[in-house]
């Protein structure tokens, strides 16, 4: 696909969620190439292609302007709200009650005023016990003294790959991934490689060819494809990241819904797991967790500190109450059987791929469909879904990613109804 197209669908896909919202005005043609880091003509391209799908309007000496959408969603709620297929922050209707009752401990004034201590990003005693327990999984156990904590997910990675990869050098990731490595790699000064990915994940012979310093992977319920790497391909990256004597980055966010072993199980002296709560318990509770090898502690430990990253006293403490209490086991084990009802539905309505244990699925889409006109007629239902620029470094395929856990069941099934007759409409030509 032209690099124009490439950017326009990017665009498109910003449109659709949202984030640009009728009426909005673009950047001036000369700013818009300057931000992306390509010619003025270019830019001149992304624009016509935007006004000729009928995304963007011109207005002579005012500027470049997103369309009003020509309906109301037909799925929206009262307020006006798309139904989310975009983010995943699952939140059980039940687990409020029990992360009240949880929480209640930490609110005694003996509990909290140490609560409301300065943390570190070693955190504490208690926290690293929780935490060692929460994360282990079959075939891995991490030490309490091994484990650093951050503010979020997002910072555990920002952390390890600022220590890993030196400004101006390179990462070596999945051709689809999580969008926020690519936010988190600019902002450092790294440049992403994209590495060849099959049906079971990153082909180790990409990592030979990649000269890369790190690599960043997610083998368990890949973002965007939601699909989990064979135990053969995980030996194999095993094999290939110690002939290179090449550092691994897990991404293990969706482990709680499955408990496949880490790579860190088969390489703990290369492998760095990154992990958080927000998925496993809620949005609201953010602490992250870097697993390093011990080579690698200090260093990453300075990368928390340096960057800003160290999680406040008091989420640790909530987070450790939860976890010791038994409160985020319940959580989790509701969650999978959350997810696993929300694949069962979606097989019975699209044709996807997914793991039936996650919490999205990647849809291939039926020609003439691409993914950013569909993901604009998904829109003007009310439906938000993620087009697959929005993982893509490189070319995108004509695909959609479904986050499913946001709405009820009812909703849910509704959506994925009204998805289906739209992908058989014969009205998907660009």
């Amino acid at each position: 696909m032209d690099d124009y197209r490439r950017i326009a669908d990017a665009v498109a896909a910003d449109i659709a969620a949202g984030r640009l919202r009728p009426g909005e005005r673009l950047a001036p043609q000369r700013v818009f190439a300057r931000r992306h880091r390509i010619a003025n003509s270019t830019a001149a391209r992304v624009y016509g292609e935007l006004s000729r799908r009928g995304l963007v309007t011109g207005e002579v000496g005012r500027g470049t302007f997103v369309r009003a959408r020509a309906a109301e969603p037909a799925l929206a709620d009262p307020g006006g709200a798309p139904v989310d297929l975009q983010l995943n922050f699952p939140v059980l209707p039940e687990q409020s009650a029990l992360l009240a009752n949880s929480l209640a401990r930490v609110l005694r004034p003996d509990v909290l005023a140490e609560a409301l201590q300065p943390g570190g990003v070693t955190g504490t005693a208690p926290a690293r016990a929780a935490a060692a327990e929460l994360l282990a999984r079959t075939g891995w156990q991490p030490s309490p003294e091994q484990i650093l904590f951050t503010g979020n997910g997002k910072q555990s990675l920002a952390a390890t790959m600022a220590a890993l990869v030196p400004v101006g050098g390179r990462l070596g990731v999945e051709a689809l991934t999580y969008p926020v490595v690519r936010t988190i790699a600019t902002r450092l000064g790294i440049t992403l490689v994209p590495l060849e990915m099959d049906d079971h994940g990153v082909v180790p012979d990409a990592l030979r060819a990649a000269a890369v310093r790190a690599v960043y992977l997610q083998p368990a319920l890949h973002n965007p494809l939601g699909v989990t790497m064979p135990e053969a391909r995980r030996a194999e990256v095993v094999a290939v990241s110690a002939e290179l004597d090449l550092p691994v980055i897990e991404d293990a966010v969706y482990t709680f819904l499955c408990d496949e072993p880490p790579l860190a199980a088969l390489a703990p002296d290369r492998t760095v797991v990154v992990d958080s709560l927000s998925k496993r318990i809620a949005p609201g509770l953010t602490v992250g967790f870097v697993v390093p090898p011990a080579q690698l502690f200090d260093r990453i430990a300075t990368s928390v500190r340096g960057g800003g990253w160290t999680a406040p006293r008091f989420a640790l403490d909530v987070a450790a109450h939860h976890i010791a209490d038994g409160t985020a086991a319940v959580i989790q084990r509701a969650k999978r059987a959350d997810a696993m009802a929300r694949q069962r539905l979606v097989a019975e309505k699209l044709d996807v791929r997914a793991d039936p244990r996650a919490y999205h699925c990647w849809w291939e889409l039926p020609p003439p469909w691409r993914a950013d006109t569909f993901a604009a007629a998904a829109a003007r239902e009310g439906i938000a879904v993620t087009p697959a620029a929005a993982f893509a470094i490189g070319q995108a395929p004509n695909a959609v990613r479904l986050a499913l856990a946001s709405p009820p069941l009812d909703r849910l099934a509704a959506a994925l109804d009204v998805l289906a007759g739209i992908a058989r409409e014969p009205t998907g030509a660009p």
